[in-house]
């Protein structure tokens, strides 16, 4: 008799998508160590240049892939999602997921006409009424809050010229 708990998905389904998983850690690795290879020596200073973070990040991520399919080769599995507050049950809720893209690709679609400022806004406010809120002025003010603080530390603090868009001149 059996005391492991049933799963819904067959197992064959379920080492493919994981050994999957290993595969997209390989190209995510190569990526990684192809580019590093590809930055140049102009800010180095000393023995470690700017490709040694990369080169390091890019062989955890082959041997992370390595370590994955040998376990699944050899039977393991990963556990299923077991949080207490997540309905494992439960069915996507796709009208959050459309509500959020839609602001996503509004923030792309306006960011070089309109500015960070505005897009930025039209992104925040979008995303809080997608995820439910319904207090519209209050998410409006913070929504505007939150684009200008980000639009002034990304340029004061970082050096990072978001776009001003319309609102060039005045900022």
């Amino acid at each position: 008799m059996s005391t492991s708990a049933p799963t819904s998905t067959p197992k064959r389904t379920r080492d493919l998508s994981e050994l999957l998983v290993a595969l997209l850690l390989v190209v995510l690795g190569a990526i990684v160590l192809v580019d590093a290879a590809r930055l140049p020596d102009v800010a180095q200073r000393g023995p470690v240049g700017p490709a040694a973070v990369p080169v390091v990040v890019g062989l955890m991520l082959l041997a992370c892939a390595a370590f994955l399919a040998v376990d699944v080769l050899r039977g393991g599995h990963g556990e299923a999602e077991g949080g207490e507050d997540v309905e494992l049950d439960a069915p996507t809720d796709w009208r959050t997921v459309v509500l959020l893209a839609a602001a996503f690709l509004a923030n792309v679609a306006l960011i070089d006409r309109a500015g960070w400022p505005i897009s930025g806004a039209v992104l925040f406010w979008g995303s809080a009424y997608a995820l439910g809120s319904r207090r519209y002025v209050r998410d409006v003010l913070i929504a505007f809050a939150l684009s200008f603080i980000t639009y002034y530390l990304f340029g004061q603090g970082l050096g990072i010229d978001l776009p001003a868009g319309i609102l060039e001149g005045i900022l």
